[in-house]
Order: structure tokens, then C-alpha cells, then sequence
């Protein structure tokens, strides 16, 4: 494989690899509409990868270049397997096949450790900056779930707020809440946008809920009507 592909070559990669998907495999709804095109359309990857269908189709048309935040999304959007994912990352002229910048591991200092344990009679957790649970205290176990029993990157309460029925149940006003979850991320997404982890979290989201697709994902630009 060259390591002096294009952004032209990278679009070409794009288009061929959506051919080969059905938007039903990949839990999107299905058309009653004849499909003019083989695959996923533009719209339907834009959607899954959550960036917006204008950016993803100049993608295609090698206009701009992917950041590795979006390469993230897309390799998981488009169900790439490991050799394809490097592939993906050559063809956007990156060193390395994956972004392998990790950000130091959040730690809850010992205080905040004892105050825990002081809240007896208050469930109590600690969320770190991508929404990660940290630490919690018996309350928050007998509430919500026990945490230690979760695999580590599964103690994510954006996560479980969007996949865990339970979860979602205690929340009288989960729309409420859940925007409000999706804001807080966002907002640590434009503070760090090359945090692999960060994108890995919501290429699974976008995949795997319609809602978080939507709310995700970037609103389109207004237009001023003109006589």
C-alpha cells in the first residue's frame, strides 16, 4: 500500500466500503423508496459517524481532510475491520494506523474518596471529563447498578444512559436529561477533538442510537430567504 494516497484515493475507499453496507444491517430504518445507489447513502454514513452530510461528502470528493477524531468514527461507522482501519488511516496520510494518543487516566483524590463514603444516606457518583464513572458510593450501588461489575470502559453513565433500560427508567425526564449528558460531552469533544477514546464513544453511540444520532449531530445552517 502507498503512503502517498490522497484525499482523492481516501474518497474512493469511502464510497466503495458504504456499496458493501445495508442500512439494515447497521440498525438504520429501511426506505420504502427505491434505492438510486448500492449500500449506504452519504446521508446514512454522515448520520452514523454523526459529522454533518455536507463535510462528509466533500470527504468523498477529497475537499478536506478527516481529523483522527473523525477517522474514528467512520472506521467504527463503517464496520471496518482491523486491516481496513489501517488502511483507512494510511489513505489520510497518517503515520500511524490508529491515533495512539492517550490522555493520562483521571484519578478521584483521597478526599473525594472519604466524602463518598460519608454520603450514607445519598447515592453519589463520581463522573470524570468523557462521562466516565470514577467512583461511586454503596448508595449509587443499591441505586443504580454495582459499578465493579462493569467491564472499565463500560462505567461510562453517558453509556449506560442510552443503552441500559434500567438506567434510563429511573430517569422521569430522560430527554431532559440525556440532551443535557450530550452537551456535557460536546463540550469536552471541542475542548479535545483528537481524543480517540472520546470518538470511539460516540462512533458506538451513533451506531447504536437513533437519538444520539440526532442530538449529536451538528444542526443545519440556517437559510435567509431572499425576494
Amino acid at each position: 500500500m502507498s503512503t502517498t494516497s490522497g484525499p482523492g484515493e481516501l474518497g474512493a475507499f469511502l464510497k466503495a466500503r458504504r456499496a458493501q453496507l445495508a442500512p439494515q444491517d447497521l440498525g438504520l430504518p429501511e426506505q420504502d423508496s427505491r434505492r438510486k445507489v448500492a449500500g449506504l447513502r452519504r446521508e446514512e454514513v454522515a448520520q452514523l459517524a454523526a459529522i454533518s452530510v455536507d463535510y462528509y461528502t466533500r470527504l468523498e470528493q477529497g475537499r478536506v481532510r478527516a481529523s483522527a477524531s473523525v477517522l474514528a468514527t467512520l472506521a467504527r461507522a463503517l464496520r471496518l475491520d482491523d486491516d481496513q482501519q489501517r488502511y483507512l488511516y494510511e489513505l489520510a496520510g497518517k503515520t500511524d494506523a490508529r491515533p495512539r494518543r492517550r490522555r493520562p487516566a483521571q484519578r478521584v483524590r483521597p478526599a473525594m474518596r472519604r466524602l463518598l463514603d460519608q454520603l450514607t444516606a445519598t447515592p453519589a457518583i463520581v463522573l470524570g471529563k468523557r462521562l466516565d464513572v470514577l467512583e461511586w458510593n454503596a448508595g449509587a450501588v443499591a441505586l443504580y447498578t454495582d459499578f465493579s461489575q462493569l467491564p472499565a470502559d463500560g462505567r461510562n453513565y453517558l453509556r449506560l444512559l442510552f443503552t441500559d433500560p434500567v438506567i434510563r427508567d429511573m430517569h422521569l425526564e430522560w430527554e431532559h436529561d440525556a440532551r443535557d449528558a450530550v452537551a456535557a460531552l460536546r463540550m469536552e469533544s471541542a475542548a479535545n477533538p483528537d481524543d480517540p477514546e472520546l470518538a470511539r464513544l460516540v462512533g458506538e453511540l451513533s451506531v447504536r442510537d437513533a437519538d444520539f444520532r440526532t442530538w449529536w449531530a451538528p444542526a443545519p445552517p440556517s437559510r435567509t430567504l431572499t425576494r
